[in-house]
């Protein structure tokens, strides 16, 4: 790109003030001269906008005055990495005449990687914010700032793959549901759970592929269920990254891993599938480069967990792991029964209050019963997870408050198995429909009473007069049925329900993100998705809305962060003489 050289001043009057501020083509310049020298950097401190020119100059440090910021003044380099290295520009003089080069930096995306990695590395929200809007301005592709913090999270947490890194994939899947202003704030939602979730955690050393090869995939899969068996986390995690660099396909993959965490009951109430399922999706958002580390970073939530065929409440006072043990061994043959006959299968609407009853043993008949008649591996874990939701649409609040997550569980797990068959269909992975509705069963005493669906009685006014009365509603505690009512009542009125998805992602990003509230928000949006106008949709989004009128106002001091990098985005001033 050309110089584009400005006249900035006289030499002989910045010499004698010492320094002065210009505006040059709507660029604020603040001009230094230091003995034969003469400086020329951005007048806003990168922090939060303050004047520089306001602040003091000593010894070759220019020191903001705000939040007491310094930079050296020759490269624009700070001391304070929170505040960011402030902008220089080449300087000539012509004549007698300072000459400004305002040509923009060619290295700026790059630059604003740099700065998002420090951000992470220092757990700095106010400038993932900014780098999050740099990088989404314009055309911006939100991949690269998702790869940086997938990365960074699977690099810097010991533990493995956890919250941060699930609510980064939460954001990411919703970006395409919101609207393009809201995306940026998402991101900044995602990014800073990575950097709040590794704050305090060291390093993560990933474990090298075995040597020679390639090796056969079906042996490594073998090899890792045995491994997790046995909690063997390390011997488990160097068959995956050896099967990834087998050159395994991703369908294989995802097989492997949902296998093993299928082969014991509704692991760390559904967690390690459910982080698997965004783990995946994650990759599909950025790209496989990063599927070594990523899918091994999975592996301590496997061999770590709880597994609840050791907990007391699924063995007593009914054994729910042995009336699953015998719907195990009944699974080949209702498979068997039911593949001439899939696609014709119209029996959900029969399962569900099997699914929400009090009987087991029923539960379980009906499941295979459903396989038997054509249901597909899909359609049967779909209908799982409408029932899930169910448990939150009709939740009522004399309820614990705690007891929400209980619900919640439930339901992100239904909707992973869903999702995960979808991607690799197995009868492995099918056994997690089944976890899913024992635990459907087991939440059946949160719906006691159970809360009546919202039935529309009256013609609704304007679709986005709902929306908005949404937002106020949701500026008070407590709103849960009234947010349901008025789910109810848009989408009866024919509201479209990708506006309601957006507006529940806008109200979900001004709180202070809850982890559970996230995940039921982008699970509803992604069921509801999948359901078009039907009133299986309805009741999901429903559900969410409750969720998040039961979390619902927060401090919102999130929002505060991402409004002033917004606003220093833009170029307005924060601070007023």
């Amino acid at each position: 790109m050309a110089n584009r050289y400005v006249r900035a001043a006289r030499l002989d009057q910045l010499q004698q003030a010492g320094r002065l501020a210009v505006s040059l083509d709507g660029q604020a310049i603040l001009l230094i001269a230091q003995g034969e020298r003469v400086y020329a950097l951005d007048n806003r401190c990168p922090h939060m906008g303050f004047p520089l020119h306001r602040g003091t100059v000593q010894g070759g440090i220019l020191t903001c005055h705000w939040h007491h910021a310094r930079f050296d003044i020759a490269t624009g380099g700070t001391f304070d990495p929170w505040a960011g290295d402030v902008r220089t520009f080449p300087v000539e003089i012509r004549g007698g005449e300072v000459w400004v080069d305002l040509t923009p930096p060619a290295d700026a995306q790059e630059r604003q990687c740099t700065r998002l990695r420090e951000g992470l590395e220092r757990n700095i929200p106010l400038v993932i914010a900014k780098a999050a809007i740099a990088m989404l301005d314009g055309a911006g592709d939100p991949a690269l700032p998702a790869r940086i913090g997938l990365e960074f999270g699977t690099r810097y947490r010991r533990e493995g793959w956890g919250q941060g890194l699930t609510i980064l994939a939460c954001m990411v899947n919703l970006l395409p549901h919101l609207a393009p202003e809201d995306r940026a704030q998402a991101l900044y939602h995602g990014l800073s759970a990575v950097a709040n979730d590794t704050r305090n955690s060291s390093p993560r050393f990933p474990l090298r592929p075995l040597p020679g090869g390639p090796h056969d995939v079906d042996t490594l899969k073998r090899w890792f269920r045995r491994f997790i068996e046995v909690r063997d986390a390390e011997g488990a995690e160097r068959c995956v990254v050896s099967a990834v660099h087998a050159g395994a396909e991703r369908r294989q993959l995802a097989d492997m891993l949902f296998a093993a965490i299928t082969d014991h009951r509704y692991v760390s109430t559904g967690h390690p599938l459910d982080f698997t399922n965004k783990a995946l999706e994650a990759l599909d958002a950025v790209g496989w480069a990063l599927a070594e580390p990523v899918l091994g970073s999975l592996v301590p939530g496997y061999a770590d967990g709880d597994r609840m065929e050791e907990s007391n409440q699924w063995r007593h006072p009914v054994d729910l792991v042995a009336i699953l043990d015998q719907a195990f061994a009944a699974l080949p043959e209702a498979l068997g029964a039911g593949r001439a006959r899939r696609g014709t299968w119209q029996g959900a609407r029969h399962l569900v209050p099997v699914l929400l009853g009090d009987d087991p043993r029923a539960i379980a008949e009906g499941l295979l019963e459903a396989l038997r008649q054509g249901a597909t591996e899909v359609e049967l874990a779909a209908t799982v997870s409408y029932a899930a939701a169910l448990r939150i649409a009709r939740f009522p609040t004399s309820n614990e408050f705690g007891d929400w997550d209980t619900a919640l569980h439930t339901f992100t797990f239904a909707n992973a198995v869903e999702q995960g068959l979808r991607r690799a269909p197995s009868p492995e992975l099918l056994r997690g429909v089944f976890d899913a509705a024992m635990s459907v069963y087991l939440d059946r005493f949160l719906n006691v009473p159970a809360v009546r669906l919202p039935a529309v009685d009256e013609a609704p006014p304007d679709p986005q007069a709902l929306l908005d009365e949404l937002a106020a509603l949701l500026d008070r505690q407590q709103q849960v049925d009234e947010a349901g009512r008025l789910v109810a009542r848009y989408l009866a009125g024919g509201g479209d329900p990708a506006k309601l998805i957006a507006a529940l992602g806008r109200l979900l990003l001004r709180e202070d993100r809850n982890f559970h509230t996230i995940q039921m928000v982008e699970a509803a949006a992604r069921q509801a998705s999948h359901r078009g106008r039907s009133e299986e949709a309805m009741h999901i989004l429903v559900a969410a809305a409750r969720y998040l009128a039961a979390h619902a106002p927060t401090v919102r001091a999130q929002s505060q962060t991402f409004r002033i990098a917004q606003r220093l985005h833009r170029g307005e001033r924060l601070y007023e003489d």
